[in-house]
């Protein structure tokens, strides 16, 4: 008897945001389409908000300048897009509060937070 064939997961890095509606104001945007077969998941990351005409970094949400959110993914020609309605829980850290107000190197925080939730999703996905 044939072992049945394991799908490999396959990650997307994408150059536009996924969820947020104040997103045009966020110098910080990733998005990363997580697939294996036919699951399909979106990381999407955004933050460092700064409202035109001012410097200051804004929160983007409760006490938050940063966050990760994951969305199952629905196919909108041409593109698999997140579904913002239907989230996907996980456990990684998913916000930066406070402490990346000042930091010179909150957006490589931001980032290193987007990298776990990805890898976590690749696991739960049955990846490696």
């Amino acid at each position: 008897m044939k072992a049945k064939k394991k799908a490999r997961v396959v990650r997307t890095e994408r150059g536009w945001p996924a969820h947020f509606c104040c997103v045009d104001r966020c110098s910080f945007r990733r998005n990363t389409l997580v697939s294996c077969g036919r699951r399909k998941v979106v990381v999407s990351t955004v933050g460092n908000m700064r409202p035109r005409g001012e410097g200051k970094m804004q929160t983007i949400g409760l006490n938050r300048y940063y966050e990760t959110m994951v969305f199952r993914a629905i196919y909108e020609k041409p593109y698999w897009e997140a579904d913002v309605g239907r989230e996907v829980p996980f456990d990684s850290p998913w916000a930066l509060g406070e402490e990346a107000r000042n930091k010179e190197t909150s957006d490589l925080d931001a980032n290193d937070m987007h990298e776990r939730v990805v890898d976590e999703m690749v696991r739960a996905l049955g990846g490696e």
